[in-house]
C-alpha cells in the first residue's frame, strides 16, 4: 500500500486511517510518573468544584499519598490562592516545568504559576487553552504522583474536551449543588463522560446544608437536597454531602486549605480511594 497523501478524498471507507479509531492520549514527561488521574467536573460554575478538588487532594495526601493538582481552569485559576502559594513561580529545569509544591507536599501546576501578575487575565482562544493543558501535563515534571487531580472549567467546552481525549483519566468526579435545575446540569455531564467512555466515580454534593453552630440544626439555604433521586437516575455513586462551613471559606481565602477538618470530606476520600484500586 502507497504511503498516506493525507489528503482524504483520495481514500475509500476502508481505509485504516478512517475506520480505526485514534489514541489522542497525550504522553506524559518522560521523567513523570502518575499513577491515578481523577478528573473533577461541574455543569455549571459556583458550585465549588476548585474547593472539592483541593480538598480531595489534601485528603488523600493525610492518608500517606502523594497528591497533585493540574488545574486546567485556565481562565479562573484558584487553586493557587486555596493553597497559599499564588505568590510563588513554577520554574523550568532539564527535566521539565517543576510545580510547586505546598506545606504538605501537594504539588501544583497552574497558570497563575507562571503568570508575571496573577491578576492578569487569561484572553486565549480555545487552542491556546487547549495546549496548555496538554503541556501541563506533558512538559511538567510530575515526580511520583499516587493520585492526580485535574480540576476543570465548569460546562463541556474547549478545556474538558482535551483534558477528556488528552488526558489518561481513570475516572470522574461530578460537583453540583442542591438546586433544582441540578438534574439537568448532572445529565449533561453524565451524557458527555459516557460519550468519551470516562467511568463516572461519583457526585459530591457541595454547599448541601447549613449547620447551625449554636443548636445543631441544619438548615437548606439552597432547598431540600434532591440528591438521592438523580444519582439513582443516573446511576451514581454519592461520595458524600458537603455541608456549607464558613471556616472553610476563611481558610481557602487565606491560603490556608491544608488546615481545614472536614469529616465529610475525608470519607468522600476514603470511598474514592476504594474505587480506584
Amino acid at each position: 500500500m502507497s504511503e498516506c497523501t493525507h489528503d482524504c478524498s483520495s481514500c475509500g471507507e476502508n481505509c485504516p486511517s478512517r475506520s480505526e479509531p485514534q489514541d489522542m492520549t497525550e504522553k506524559l514527561n518522560q521523567y513523570s510518573s502518575v499513577k491515578k488521574v481523577i478528573g473533577v467536573v461541574s455543569g455549571k460554575g459556583g458550585v465549588g468544584k476548585s474547593t472539592v478538588t483541593s480538598l480531595m487532594a489534601v485528603m488523600f495526601s493525610r492518608m500517606g499519598h502523594h497528591a497533585a493538582i493540574l488545574d486546567a481552569d485556565l481562565t479562573g485559576p484558584s487553586i493557587p490562592m486555596a493553597f497559599g502559594i499564588n505568590n510563588q513561580k513554577a520554574y523550568g529545569t532539564e527535566k521539565g516545568i517543576l510545580p510547586i509544591t505546598t506545606h504538605s507536599g501537594i504539588d501544583i501546576m497552574s497558570v497563575n504559576l507562571l503568570l508575571e501578575n496573577e491578576k492578569d487575565p487569561v484572553i486565549w482562544r480555545g487552542p491556546i487553552l487547549a495546549g496548555t493543558v496538554k503541556q501541563f501535563w506533558s512538559e511538567v515534571y510530575w515526580k511520583d504522583v499516587d493520585y492526580m487531580f485535574v480540576d476543570m472549567p465548569p460546562g463541556t467546552g474547549d478545556i474538558p474536551l482535551t483534558v477528556f481525549q488528552s488526558l489518561p483519566l481513570d475516572g470522574i468526579i461530578i460537583v453540583t449543588s442542591p438546586q433544582e435545575l441540578v438534574s439537568m446540569i448532572v445529565e449533561k455531564a453524565v451524557r458527555m463522560a459516557q460519550m468519551m467512555n470516562v467511568p463516572i466515580l461519583g457526585i459530591i454534593e457541595n454547599m448541601s446544608c447549613f449547620v447551625c453552630p449554636d443548636c445543631g440544626k441544619k438548615h437548606y439555604p439552597f432547598g431540600e437536597s434532591r440528591l438521592e433521586a438523580v444519582a439513582a437516575e443516573y446511576g451514581l455513586e454519592i461520595l458524600a454531602r458537603l455541608p456549607i462551613d464558613p471556616q472553610n471559606s476563611a481558610a481557602c481565602d487565606a491560603g490556608k486549605i491544608e488546615s481545614v477538618t472536614n469529616p465529610e470530606a475525608e470519607e468522600a476520600a476514603k470511598k474514592l480511594e476504594e474505587l480506584l484500586k
